[in-house]
């Protein structure tokens, strides 16, 4: 039987289900309380902004992922961290898989006109932030220290330093 490994941040969710159910719970409340105001712009300036956001978000996010398989660390924060990723698109933002599903949400908000979607975003971002990047900071900071440190005190954590 294998030993458990406490080698990991101590993340609350799975950080992918917290777009998943976002997404979902507004489906769910455009649905039953429709605002309308994203589907009173047209549909052609929707699609136009929402497809941007989309594959601006998917190519930030997949970008990410990348560089993490190159350097061969884990992905899913449940797993050991083996690597400090600081290259590629980790020069410019520390979390280029979150930033990138902001994007993807504001994409699909644009997209299928969901205002709901939009509100949505504020509480999502937060539970993210909270439960999952602040615990997944001090995680890095144990583990790689003043590598960590000055890593964190160039990158932005969301944005992109250009």
């Amino acid at each position: 039987m294998q030993k458990p490994t406490h080698d990991h941040p101590n993340v609350i969710i799975f950080p992918p289900l917290i777009p998943a159910a976002t997404v979902a719970l507004a489906c769910v409340l455009q649905w039953l309380v429709p605002f309308g105001q994203l589907g009173s712009l047209s549909q052609m300036v929707r699609a136009l902004i929402g497809a941007v956001f989309i594959v601006v978000g998917v190519c930030l996010a997949a970008a990410g992922r990348l560089q993490l398989v190159r350097l061969g660390t884990n992905v899913s924060p449940l797993q050991p961290t083996t690597a400090l990723a600081t290259t590629g698109v980790y020069r410019w933002t520390r979390n280029p898989l979150y930033t990138g599903g902001l994007l993807v949400m504001l994409g699909i908000a644009s997209l299928f006109a969901l205002d709901w979607l939009v509100v949505l975003i504020a509480p999502s971002l937060l539970i993210l932030h909270l439960g999952v990047v602040r615990r997944e900071e001090q995680y890095l900071e144990r583990k790689f220290g003043d590598q960590y440190r000055q890593y964190k005190a160039n990158v932005p954590r969301y944005g992109l330093k250009i």
